[in-house]
């Protein structure tokens, strides 16, 4: 029987390569480039730990829209650049990702919500980068007597 202590190991570890090999690309793509990585799940509720004034450019790849408004709040508020990825659950063309403004985007219920959110806080640009594939319907499964839809996913398309 798996404890709640394990899962949480298992996934400090997987979130822990995930980080290292993004920065691995990254060097493997510009050896000059300097990355910070911090192995953890950026929250409102840790966010003070994070000096934004120390950063050239903040990438949010986080899930969470509470966890992303507070990044794109922090990062404009340190006047550093940031680009927020979208959802890309039920999608699976890695042709149909663009880079653009999220007041631009469409098919996204995730940047509509965080488009909708930004407003109200006085934020009306952030570069996303989002895909313009409609969502395929996803798998349903029976678990335990219930249905819960499964999202499709490829390597490719994280």
């Amino acid at each position: 029987m798996c404890h709640h202590l394990e899962i949480m190991q298992v996934m400090m570890v997987l979130l822990m390569q995930n980080v290292l090999i993004m920065q691995e690309r990254l060097l493997d793509i510009c050896p000059s480039v300097s990355v910070n990585v911090h192995p953890c799940f950026f929250l409102p509720e840790n966010a003070d730990t994070f000096d934004f004034s120390q950063y050239s450019y903040v990438v949010d790849a986080v899930d969470t829209v509470s966890a992303k408004m507070e990044l794109v709040r922090r990062a404009n508020a340190a006047g550093v650049p940031i680009i927020s990825s979208m959802g890309t659950g039920n999608k699976l063309d890695p042709t149909k990702f663009v880079v653009t403004d999220l007041a631009k985007t469409d098919t996204c219920p995730l940047a509509r919500v965080l488009r909708q959110r930004l407003r109200k806080k006085g934020i009306q640009h952030l570069q996303v980068v989002y895909s313009t594939e409609p969502a395929m319907t996803p798998l349903e499964i029976i678990e335990d007597g219930g249905r819960r839809q499964l999202p499709g996913s490829v390597s490719f398309v994280p």
